[in-house]
């Protein structure tokens, strides 16, 4: 019997970058009296609660200290603390500012060059790269972009491959991860989702065979791949009807 269900966000328990839809916060919320629920994704701590918190209206604090935020790939961690009725930083480990921007520097110089620098395409006050503390992302049309054009614009993820593999070039020192529909996750090498889930194995206590994760980019070079490759049971999906209908399976036998 799996302890927690781990979870991608974008294109796993939503369409890219919108609140989750009624029925998956249902399910969570449902799963929550079973399982610890782990989301973890490249996103934000806003984007979490924006995404996902926000969403489960219906659960109780009781539930909710059974949620837990692995942000920016688990290179962050915040839990619900009942007493404070509020979320809780447990550790962080961010970039300093020179990696920062040695990072910005090349991926920018790496998309310019290849012609995918599409600040034109941009909403007011968006952006194309952006700090998120423990890790550098590129959206290629920014975050406000429409979910339509996010998924025309490299579906196969041709264009994000030439980024990377240029940006490497440049700042060999860091890793680029594909993730979501346009995005580029820059970290540290090591600092990608098998760190996230390293800590979540200390931080619940439990081993690699208690966890079953979701995730859409289990391909090799996609940013699910690093949990692939420590063995921890998969399921890979390819939209959030997918992760619903497992869902679904799964409380039909535990409830």
């Amino acid at each position: 019997m799996k302890k927690v269900l781990a979870f991608d966000i974008d294109q796993t328990l939503n369409i890219a970058k919108t609140p989750i839809p009624d029925e998956i916060a249902d399910l969570l919320t449902r799963c929550l009296d079973h399982f610890e629920i782990c989301p973890i994704s490249g996103q934000k701590f806003d984007q979490f609660l924006i995404q996902i918190v926000d969403r489960l209206t219906d659960a109780t604090p009781e539930q909710l200290s059974h949620l837990h935020l692995f942000v920016a790939q688990g290179t962050q961690y915040y839990r619900y603390n009942i007493e404070k009725k509020d979320w809780e930083q447990v550790y962080n480990f961010p970039l300093t500012d020179d990696q920062v921007a040695k990072i910005t520097n090349a991926i920018e110089t790496a998309a310019k060059e290849l012609g995918y620098w599409e600040e034109d395409k941009l909403a007011p006050g968006d952006e194309i790269i952006e700090n998120r503390l423990s890790q550098v992302t590129f959206s290629a049309l920014g975050q406000k972009a429409g979910t339509e054009a996010k998924y025309a614009w490299d579906p196969d993820c041709k264009k994000r491959e030439k980024i990377c593999a240029r940006a490497k070039e440049l700042a060999p020192e860091f890793d680029y991860e594909i993730g979501g529909t346009t995005s580029i996750n820059a970290i540290t090498p090591g600092m990608n989702k098998e760190f996230g889930m390293t800590h979540m194995l200390e931080e619940l206590n439990v081993t690699k065979e208690d966890i079953l994760y979701f995730g859409d980019m289990t391909q090799p070079g996609g940013n699910d791949y690093p949990v692939v490759q420590m063995g921890i049971d998969t399921i890979t999906v390819r939209s959030h009807e997918d992760t619903a209908y497992a869902l679904r399976g799964i409380l039909g036998v535990t409830e």
